[in-house]
């Protein structure tokens, strides 16, 4: 299929997260356990706007997110062995170049693609057409506890953030990933969640609706344009520091091939950056 020239925004919904009003929070969710993330939601309207042309007004400092050009050796991600040993150093290549670092730690990778044989289990990983955030502050800093083990203590008095970078593995159509500008989220908005694992708790975040809030998308991403999230930034000096994102229906793309991509969450830390403002 051949892509529209210009960009091409979308009218949609988005689906949050409903407060009962009753004053009850949010019940945690268990890691493998799909009808746990189940929450009281609300499609709220609203306009997707495509970058696509002007990708370049988009940072990971600016609005929390940017779109960038690179190409992986690998095509199909089937191998997880593959994955760590060749897309991982490619993409510790790309954060450094990118953001500076004087240190990254890719700590998980989640494949998004049809699993017939898993259908309807827990072991489905379908695209999530619910706005979030996957790390809170909390979730974060449990995450550097958890991978670093006795540095964490000193890598937490300097600047630290999340970053998931999104691929897709063939041109998205179908169910493609919104992005928000996070200087439009208040921290009203977002509400962390316990998400309990076995051995571990980690904290993601839902997010209440606001009209003010101001979503992005590329238009038929392909696996060489690469979408940089930040989950979470250490400085707050009135840079973007979280991001809500979610898979969202394009009405025009509902019979397309179902969306395939590759999403890796990493640590990077600038130990040199000690001022959080």
């Amino acid at each position: 299929m051949a892509t529209l020239a210009g960009p091409r925004n979308v009218e949609t919904t988005i689906n949050y997260y409903r407060d009962p009003g009753d004053g009850s929070e949010h019940a945690p969710s268990i890691a493998g356990k799909r009808s746990t993330f189940t929450q009281p939601s609300v499609d709220f309207a609203t306009v997707i706007h495509d970058i696509t042309g002007n990708e370049s007004s988009f940072t990971l400092d600016s609005h929390g997110f940017q779109l960038c050009r690179h190409a992986s050796q690998l095509v199909d991600f089937t191998s997880d062995q593959q994955i760590k040993d060749i897309y991982y150093p490619e993409i510790e290549k790309l954060l450094s170049q990118i953001t500076g670092a004087s240190r990254l730690h890719i700590f998980d990778h989640t494949i998004r693609r049809p699993n017939p044989s898993a259908a309807h289990s827990d072991d489905e990983r379908r695209p999530v057409k619910r706005a979030h955030i996957d790390q809170s502050e909390w979730g974060a800093m449990n995450q550097v506890k958890r991978h670093l083990g006795e540095e964490a203590s000193r890598l937490l008095q300097s600047r630290f953030q999340v970053i998931n970078v999104w691929r897709p593995i063939k041109t998205i159509y179908k169910d493609p990933l919104a992005v928000c500008d996070s200087h439009s989220v208040l921290d009203t908005d977002i509400l962390p969640v316990k998400l309990i694992y076995p051995d571990w708790v980690g904290e993601p975040c839902t997010i209440l609706p606001n009209s003010g809030h101001r979503w992005y998308y590329k238009s038929f991403q392909t696996p060489e344009e690469v979408m940089l999230i930040k989950c979470y930034d250490w400085k707050a000096d009135g840079r973007a520091r979280r991001v809500p994102h979610a898979a969202f229906t394009d009405a025009e793309m509902v019979d397309k091939d179902p969306r395939q991509s590759i999403e890796v969450r990493v640590l990077i830390f600038h130990e040199e950056d000690m001022s959080k403002v």
